[in-house]
């Protein structure tokens, strides 16, 4: 069984803004197969369901993004997850729009989301997804570029990274590892 949490903030308000990627993958991969996430638990909105013949819970914690760790921890102690079948898909400043990266493991980087993520669960090693969402401008402030909405000459490219990231967190658990995700989208 894999945990695939998308990391992203709660509400209507931040719906579509960079910092939810995560939950734009999550919705995705609940599209694509059938499982609606609408079920609450461990301070998620949770799905259950099978990508190919794995059982999966897709996860879109509710402690807003600094405190995603408090709900993925939980899930994965509830539902006996080992690190190395928890997949976590969000937003990464530093990657242009439509680009994503595959790892294996590593650094939360300046991403206060994964850094409360990797303290919760005591490790880096697991599986994650970023989804490029542009870099911030000189002139704004990062709290206010990562809740702003995207451009509408920005979409078509944000439409095809989500995409793209469900892809990749379907191979990741059709083969157990990142290898083949990596070689397709770094």
């Amino acid at each position: 069984m894999y945990l695939i949490a998308g990391l992203g903030n709660p509400g209507t308000e931040y719906a579509g803004t960079r910092h939810n990627m995560g939950f734009s993958v999550i919705t995705e991969l609940s599209d694509r197969y059938n499982i609606p996430v609408k079920f609450r638990e461990k301070k998620a909105m949770i799905g259950k369901g099978f990508i190919g013949t794995e059982k999966v819970i897709l996860a879109m914690p509710l402690t807003y993004m600094n405190l995603s760790g408090e709900s993925i921890r939980p899930l994965m102690d509830y539902y006996h997850i080992d690190a190395d079948h928890l997949i976590v898909a969000y937003d990464d400043i530093d990657l242009d729009i439509g680009k994503l990266r595959v790892r294996e493991k590593g650094s939360a980087g300046t991403h206060n989301g994964m850094k409360d993520v990797i303290r919760m669960i005591g490790t880096n090693d697991f599986m994650r997804v970023r989804v490029g969402v542009g870099h911030k401008p000189d002139y704004m402030d990062l709290k206010d570029f990562v809740l702003s909405r995207f451009k509408k000459e920005e979409l078509e490219a944000v439409r095809e990274s989500v995409k793209l990231a469900a892809d990749a967190v379907v191979m990741m658990v059709e083969d157990g590892n990142g290898v083949r995700a990596m070689n397709k989208v770094n």
